[in-house]
């Protein structure tokens, strides 16, 4: 057969038409497993796309071994410096003065560009989670014991409020609009935080459908929240604007954080399982599992590299668990293998 122009264009046509088809069912995998190391324990993890890098804080190994934050290069996720002194578990860095903030003990605060020092902030309560705001440049810092809330000027450092909760609060995300949505662990709700007034709204009662909830995420376009819970372990997705429950899916076991890609309309909740749920938002009515990666034990924080849609998270290998508590006492941690903290991303 002659090959005329005709011909080679009608192939060339098909194959246009089927890329975006054959990239929507690609499957997400892991695409590196980078050791790095360090000692210390672990929690959330937290990235700067803008500015390229990893946040990645880790509690004391010991006495004489303070806590850090590791500080990674977002693109090669080589080591670009640390935050010493500081045993935190979140990092949040708010973009228009380009500060950052730790939940140690007293709060670190730091320069994101530099990593130099600003100073310390002493807060009440337990720093735990934390959560940038930019409709008004604030850092809200949450404790499971009171304030559960204590917010931050981003700008100087000030303490500006504390709100009570009424609850032990997890992950927490923002609208960009004025609202915040915190979910309540030990209350099975959502908390609607008024970010002019700092103060609590209304509760979302999750009803049954969700309890032990430890990650938010949030679809700011079409006013959807995600509540990844452990008892049951579930997706409870529900109206931002009145809480109405939309419904929900299953999840793997031990939820510890979900977020959102806007540019994909995925929704992603990782498990201390060795688990990473893939929610599809087909609509704002439709959703469905799309995939259910197995990552790494233990891998159950996760954050969002929004300039290349990777998902990135952090885990460590561990030993044998220690023989059992005698009664009374708490009960021992299996020991972690010393250099094999790692930070998995996941791609297509």
């Amino acid at each position: 057969m002659r090959r005329t122009a005709l011909n080679l264009a009608i192939p060339a046509l098909l194959i246009s038409l089927l890329t975006p088809a054959i990239l929507a069912e690609t499957p997400y995998k892991i695409l590196t497993d980078t050791k790095v190391g360090g000692e210390g324990g672990f929690d959330y993890v937290y990235a700067d796309a803008a500015a390229r890098k990893l946040y990645i804080p880790r509690g004391g190994a010991s006495a004489t071994a303070p806590g850090v934050v590791q500080v990674f290069d977002l693109d090669t996720l080589k080591p670009a410096g640390t935050i010493a002194n500081t045993s935190a578990r979140g990092v949040a860095v708010d973009q228009k003065s380009h500060h950052a903030f730790a939940t140690s003990k007293p709060l670190a605060m730091w320069d994101s560009k530099t990593l130099a020092p600003i100073k310390t902030i002493d807060v009440d309560g337990g720093p735990d989670g934390i959560l940038g705001d930019p409709f008004n440049g604030r850092i809200y810092v949450f404790s499971h014991r009171a304030p559960n809330a204590t917010v931050i000027n981003a700008a100087d450092g000030a303490i500006v409020g504390t709100i009570d909760l009424g609850g032990a609060p997890e992950q927490a995300v923002t609208d960009g609009k004025g609202h915040i949505y915190v979910d309540i662990e030990d209350k099975a709700n959502i908390a609607v935080i008024d970010a002019k007034t700092l103060t609590v709204t209304t509760h979302y009662d999750l009803a049954g459908k969700g309890g032990t909830c430890a990650g938010l995420a949030i679809d700011v376009k079409n006013s959807i929240l995600f509540s990844t819970c452990r008892d049951p372990q579930a997706m409870v997705i529900l109206s931002a604007t009145d809480g109405k429950i939309l419904t929900t899916l299953p999840i793997g076991s031990g939820t510890d954080g979900a977020l959102f890609n806007p540019k994909t309309k995925e929704v992603f909740s990782s498990q201390g399982d060795g688990t990473l749920t893939i929610v599809k938002e087909e609509s704002p009515t439709k959703f469905s599992v799309e995939q259910t990666l197995t990552t790494k034990p233990r891998a159950k924080t996760l954050t969002l590299d929004a300039k290349t849609g990777h998902i990135l998270l952090i885990y460590a290998e561990f030993g044998p668990p220690p023989p059992p508590a005698a009664p009374g006492e708490r009960p021992g941690r299996p020991p972690m293998v010393p250099g094999s903290f790692a930070i998995l991303t996941v791609g297509k």
